[in-house]
C-alpha cells in the first residue's frame, strides 16, 4: 500500500509512525516551518521532525490550491492519503489525486464536533465520551461518509492536552486496525446523519472568558477544556488572570459569582451554583503560581470579585 501522510502537530505523530508500519509512505505533507518563541526562530512542525527521523520525503507547500500539490500527489501514484490535523482545507484536485482519495482521522464521534477544535469543545460542553472517526474526505467540513468510529471516555478532570494525547494514541491504533481494510474495499463508508451535526469552531481568545454566573461544572469544564492553550481567563483587580487549573468541590460556602474566599490552603471562587477551587493561575506577564501563592502575594484577597476588565 503506497500512502501519503498529511499532518502538522504532535497530535499527528503517532499516526504517521503507525502508517509507516502498515504501508510504504511515499510522502509526508505538513505546514511550513514557522517562527516561534521569544527569538522567533524558525521551528519545524512535529510531523516534520518525525518524518526526518523515519527518512521520509517531506513537502511543505505554502499554498494548497495552486495545482502544484495535486500534481506532486499524482506523480507519487499513492493508493491513499491519510490526513490528521494538517491545518488546511484541501481542494478537490488534491482529494482526488490518490487512487482511494483522502481519508481523515477526526478526533470526535462524527457527526458531532465537526471543525477545528473537537477535543476542546467536547470537554467544554461536558461530554463524557468522544473518540476517533475514520472518514472519507469530501469538500465539506468533516462531512464525508464514515468508515469506523472508536470511542473512549473523557475523565471528569481531564484537560484538553491530556485528552489529545490519548486520542493521538487511539488514532494510531485505528490506522493499524482499519486503514488497509479501507484501501482493500473491506469497509463501507456510511453517510453521516445531518440532523445530529454539531460544530467545533476554531478557538479564539474570547472563548476563554469565564462567566462565573454559570454553574461550577461549566466553569471547571471550560478551564480544563482550554488547558493549556489558549487558556481560560478572568480579571483580578484590573489585571488579566489566566486560570490554569480548577477543582470541583462538594459543599461550599455561599459566595456570589466570581467572589473570592481564601480558606488557607484553599482559594475558592463563587459560581452560579456553589464554588470551584482555584488550583493554579497566572497574572499576565508573570509566571504561573499556586492559588495559595497568589493569595499570600495579595493578588487574590478574600472578598475580591473576579471578572470585568
Amino acid at each position: 500500500m503506497r500512502a501519503v501522510f498529511f499532518g502538522t502537530p504532535e497530535l499527528a505523530v503517532p499516526s504517521l509512525r503507525a502508517l509507516s508500519e502498515v504501508s510504504d509512505v511515499v510522502g509526508v505533507v505538513c505546514q511550513p516551518d514557522r517562527p516561534a518563541g521569544r527569538g522567533l526562530e524558525l521551528r519545524q512542525p512535529a510531523v516534520k521532525r518525525a518524518a526526518l527521523e523515519l527518512g521520509l520525503t517531506i513537502y511543505q507547500p505554502e499554498k494548497v490550491r495552486t495545482g502544484e500539490l495535486a500534481a506532486w500527489l499524482s506523480e507519487l501514484k499513492a493508493d491513499v492519503a491519510l490526513v490528521l490535523a494538517y491545518g488546511r482545507i484541501l481542494p478537490k484536485a488534491v482529494l482526488d489525486a490518490p487512487r482511494r482519495g483522502c481519508v481523515n482521522l477526526h478526533a470526535s464521534l462524527l457527526p458531532l464536533y465537526r471543525g477545528a477544535a473537537p477535543i476542546q469543545w467536547a470537554i467544554i460542553h461536558g461530554e463524557q465520551q468522544t473518540g476517533i472517526s475514520l472518514m472519507q474526505m469530501d469538500e465539506g467540513l468533516d462531512s464525508g461518509p464514515v468508515y469506523s468510529r472508536h470511542e473512549i471516555g473523557i475523565g471528569p478532570d481531564e484537560t484538553g492536552a491530556e485528552l489529545a494525547a490519548r486520542l493521538s494514541e487511539l488514532a494510531a491504533q485505528v490506522v493499524h486496525a482499519d486503514l488497509a481494510r479501507v484501501v482493500k474495499g473491506e469497509l463501507t463508508a456510511v453517510a453521516q446523519d445531518e440532523s445530529k451535526v454539531t460544530l467545533a469552531p476554531p478557538l479564539e481568545r474570547a472563548h476563554g472568558d469565564l462567566d462565573f454566573k454559570q454553574p461550577a461544572r461549566a466553569v471547571h469544564d471550560r478551564v480544563r477544556g482550554l488547558a493549556p492553550r489558549p487558556g481560560a481567563h478572568t480579571f483580578a483587580r484590573g489585571k488579566r488572570l489566566r486560570i490554569a487549573e480548577t477543582r470541583r468541590i462538594g459543599a461550599s460556602p455561599a459566595l456570589a459569582p466570581g467572589e473570592v474566599r481564601v480558606e488557607r490552603p484553599r482559594v475558592l471562587i463563587g459560581t452560579g451554583d456553589g464554588a470551584v477551587e482555584l488550583v493554579r493561575a497566572q497574572v499576565e506577564g508573570k509566571r504561573e503560581l499556586t492559588a495559595l501563592e497568589l493569595a499570600n502575594g495579595r493578588v487574590l484577597v478574600d472578598g475580591d470579585v473576579l471578572g470585568g476588565s
